[in-house]
């Protein structure tokens, strides 16, 4: 359904606060009424329909910390969003009733990085969820309108949440520069290294080799474009000549012995989230092949492919969704995939 956009200063009826999950410190997470910001004329109103766990949101609740970024003040989580918009600010196109996935980095738009098209690395950009910033597990968020994709009626909401982690890997894939025909190694198959595997199949890899040391997720692989897994805790990595390694594990061994697999002038990109400093990488075989390493941080422009990608039926994004829990169950579906290792993506649904 579609209705007429309502102007700012229309604000009859709309809700002035929502329930949200507050992380207050490690484990302590509250479902709680906080007040909804006033809506600007470049914003929309969402009434989310599934926002989705992601690993940092995982450490923030059992740590209180996400690798060196802390939690000190009290933070709605969440970065993985989808809903519909029911009000949209004077100046915003999107109209009320139309199904959107958010985008959940917030650049400045103006700094020589934004501007080159590489907003994704802003220095003083901001991101849903990510403490102080408050985030996207609540019944309603306000947010800029260049933050909102338009889902297709393919894409129900209830799922779109998923379309966040489809981005990073189809910017992965992107900054690994798969091409038709090449032999890919994906190290980790989790959420992200099953969704790389999907993409770099779309790509047209002739090869796609997935390694994990969980079995049901390495079966998972092979109906997710992967045409061999192995279980490196049980099997040696026996190969050789790979064109590309695509690291999503966050391991340092994974990372050390996928680029001894390469073949002479090809490319390594990390992935999975990286130590601060990380020893045991071989430099000097990376030096003496001209391989290059190189790394990706979320994404940029990857939103619109990843929609397409999905609307398609090129990735099976209903497939990688393995659990869904209510909003008051936040800290369970939090714990969900540490519980229960045959889960993948658990989605809050509203």
């Amino acid at each position: 359904m579609t209705t007429q956009t309502i102007p700012a200063a229309d604000t009859a009826g709309l809700p002035s606060g929502t329930q949200a999950a507050v992380l207050h410190g490690a484990r302590d997470l509250r479902i709680e009424h906080k007040p909804l910001a006033a809506l600007g004329p470049n914003d929309v109103l969402v009434e989310m329909r599934s926002g989705g766990i992601c690993g940092s949101d995982m450490h923030y609740y059992a740590d209180g910390r996400n690798g060196t970024n802390v939690l000190r003040q009290p933070t709605v989580l969440g970065h993985e969003g989808a809903g519909v918009v029911i009000a949209a600010g004077a100046q915003a196109t999107v109209a009320a009733g139309t199904a959107v996935v958010i985008e959940p980095a917030l650049p400045c738009g103006n700094c020589p990085t934004c501007l080159s098209g590489r907003y994704n690395l802003c220095p003083a950009g901001t991101c849903f969820g990510s403490p102080p910033t408050d985030g996207l597990f609540a019944r309603h968020v306000v947010v800029p309108e260049r933050a909102v994709h338009v889902l297709p009626d393919s894409i129900p909401a209830e799922i779109g949440a998923a379309i966040e982690p489809l981005a990073v890997a189809v910017w992965a894939v992107e900054r690994a520069q798969v091409q038709k025909g090449q032999r890919v190694l994906i190290t980790g198959a989790g959420p992200i290294g099953l969704l790389v595997s999907q993409v770099a199949a779309a790509k047209g890899a002739a090869e796609i080799v997935v390694t994990d040391v969980n079995d049901h997720r390495l079966a998972v692989a092979t109906k997710f474009g992967a045409t061999r897994t192995i279980n490196t805790a049980t099997e040696p990595l026996d190969l050789t000549n790979m064109d590309r390694l695509i690291e999503c594990s966050g391991n340092t061994r994974a990372l050390a012995d996928g680029i001894r697999t390469l073949a002479p002038a090809t490319r390594a990109t990390v992935v999975g989230q990286a130590r601060p400093t990380v020893d045991g990488i071989p430099l000097g075989f990376l030096q003496r092949y001209e391989i290059d390493l190189v790394t990706a941080f979320r994404y940029a422009h990857a939103f619109p492919t990843a929609i397409g990608l999905a609307s398609s039926g090129a990735v099976d994004l209903p497939s990688i969704i393995t659990g869904t829990y209510p909003l008051e169950d936040a800290a369970a579906a939090l714990t969900a995939p540490v519980t229960d290792p045959t889960n993948l993506k658990v989605l809050i649904t509203y």
